[in-house]
């Protein structure tokens, strides 16, 4: 009788927009097979669906593979395992624990509207320098904006040299001799997936923005570059991303910089395996430990086909995905992850001449917007600015010049937990307002006041990434309206209260007149290497469109 009662209910499913109900749990028939969620108010949620089958063991290091079918209902009311990282450090504010981790990882979950019929949908890519998290963070919970009317799916995609690594013997096995980026075709596929599946769960497949802060971001700006994420998406989210220089697949026009083949052969040594059948016989833990004390860090790969170009290149060029974009920075990015700082400098006349070596006619500008006087704060707002406000903006301004509205943000809101630990609108402090779960936070993180001034703030975000999720244009009753981007440089500055103002504090034109004399060079990356420890300015002019 109970197997009847299922099939009964996956028949209605299959037959429905809104997904079916049986003993008051909401069934879903994906294209692998039946899964039971659970309500929680007028949300359904679902969670640990794989949308794939990862290459474990001696399979490893290989595209996705299409998620096994099943033939019962499929419990969903518990989330998968994250994918193997290292274990969070334990002082961090950003430290977290995962219930189970395994290379069988490749799971989504989904919130929706009890009622949902052609939803918006929201893929929430988490961040984690492409080395850890998992979409089941408590901070990534979709239940205000399915509240709303938008659907969330959050992914797990592989991370760590495990979702990275390339090596000339993947390349040889490759058809396309290819290797490296199996966390980015993790993500393509949970998108592919979105689009087959979402409708089952009331939402239009025809309007899918993907969103993420940090290296989610960073996956944002890779899926709007990749020719084979093309149309799986209609608008995009970037919270803090980073346009860094990737490695090339073979190449060394980077100096300093070797070809990511070469990483990943310096990194079997260091491991201790002679080829990629002792790198697969390892175990995943051992991979990952290894791999953390060696010091290999995850970068995706330029190799010509998934990834064509450097960012840069890709976003100049036009190549890009023509999409509306809702990008923005942090006031106090850097607070919060101070590795990224070179050692100060002695004294400011060290300081001064330091920066005078280094960035040559552009001196005497970057000086007067980062000046000797507060050596500290001006190495903060440098490495912040050179990161993250220069590509927030420039992914506003590149957007805009394709014909996509774009609208951009600078988040500058603190509170006294965050202030007291010196640590305002750090890096990441906007997700749970964003959210709506300022009182669902990470064990380290700085406790957000539970007042009617922070949840007004945290109402408004809510409204406007999902207004914009949902059509594409950001907008909050009772609050600033949010002009789009363009030749006064608009931008909403979240405060104390939204604020629309122009002219970002990110000194946009130094820096891109920075990596447009580096580009023009030919051979220096632009990434962490900012302020005192920059390399002298390249004499060739700039070259940029």
């Amino acid at each position: 009788m109970r197997h009847l009662l299922q099939m009964f209910a996956l028949a209605l499913a299959v037959g429905c927009a809104t997904p079916a109900r049986s003993q008051d749990a909401p069934i879903v028939v994906t294209n692998a097979g039946g899964v039971r969620g659970e309500t929680a108010g007028n949300v359904n949620v679902f969670r640990g669906i794989p949308y794939a089958r990862p290459p474990v063991g001696a399979l490893r290091w290989r595209p996705p593979l299409p998620a096994q079918r099943w033939r019962d209902v499929r419990d969903a009311t518990r989330f998968g395992a994250a994918c193997m990282q290292p274990p969070s450090r334990d002082g961090s504010i950003y430290y977290n624990t995962h219930a189970a981790m395994s290379e069988d990882c490749l799971f989504l979950n989904v919130w929706t509207p009890a009622d949902a019929r052609n939803a918006p949908v929201m893929v929430w890519i988490h961040g984690g320098s492409l080395v850890g998290g998992a979409g089941s963070e408590e901070m990534y919970d979709g239940t205000r904006f399915a509240e709303h009317g938008i659907i969330v799916v959050s992914i797990n995609y592989r991370l760590g040299a495990l979702g990275y690594m390339a090596h000339p013997e993947l390349s040889a096995e490759s058809r396309r001799n290819i290797s490296g980026n199996y966390g980015l075709l993790d993500q393509i596929q949970a998108l592919r997936w979105v689009q087959r599946n979402i409708g089952a769960f009331g939402g239009d497949a025809s309007n899918i923005t993907i969103a993420g802060e940090s290296a989610g971001a960073l996956s944002v700006m890779y899926l709007m570059a990749t020719p084979e994420a093309r149309g799986l998406f209609q608008r995009a989210i970037a919270q803090s991303a980073y346009m860094i220089t990737a490695p090339e697949l073979r190449s060394t026009t980077y100096r300093d910089f070797p070809p990511a083949e070469a990483i990943g052969y310096w990194l079997m040594g260091q491991l201790g395996a002679g080829d990629i059948a002792g790198l697969r016989s390892m175990s995943a833990e051992a991979i990952i430990a290894g791999s953390a004390t060696s010091g290999y860090f995850p970068f995706v790969t330029v190799d010509g086909r998934t990834v064509p170009r450097q960012l840069v290149d890709t976003f100049d060029r036009g190549d890009q995905a023509h999409v509306p974009i809702l990008a923005g920075f942090n006031e106090g990015e850097i607070r919060s992850l101070r590795f990224l700082l070179p050692p100060a400098p002695a004294d400011a006349a060290a300081y001064t001449s330091e920066i005078r070596t280094r960035y040559g006619e552009l001196a005497d500008a970057f000086l007067a917007r980062y000046p000797a006087d507060n050596i500290p704060e001006s190495m903060l707002a440098t490495t912040r600015d050179g990161m993250y406000g220069w590509t927030a903006e420039r992914l506003a301004s590149k957007q805009t010049a394709v014909g996509a509205r774009s609208y951009l943000y600078f988040y500058d809101h603190s509170y006294p937990a965050a202030d007291g630990a010196g640590l305002h609108a750090f890096h990441g402090g906007e997700i749970p307002f964003a959210f709506g779960n300022t009182t669902r936070t990470g064990p380290r993180w700085p406790a957000i006041p539970q007042t009617p001034e922070q949840a007004q703030l945290s109402d408004a975000m809510v409204s406007y990434w999902t207004t914009f999720v949902r059509d594409g244009t950001p907008t909050a009753p009772g609050a600033a309206e949010w002009r789009p981007y363009g030749a006064d440089r608009a931008y909403m500055a979240f405060e104390d209260a939204p604020v629309m103002r122009t002219a970002p504090p990110n000194s946009y034109e130094i820096h891109e007149a920075v990596v447009c004399h580096r580009r023009a060079q030919g051979t220096i990356a632009w990434n962490w290497n900012l302020g005192v420890i920059a390399p002298p300015l390249p004499q060739e002019g700039p070259h940029c469109r």
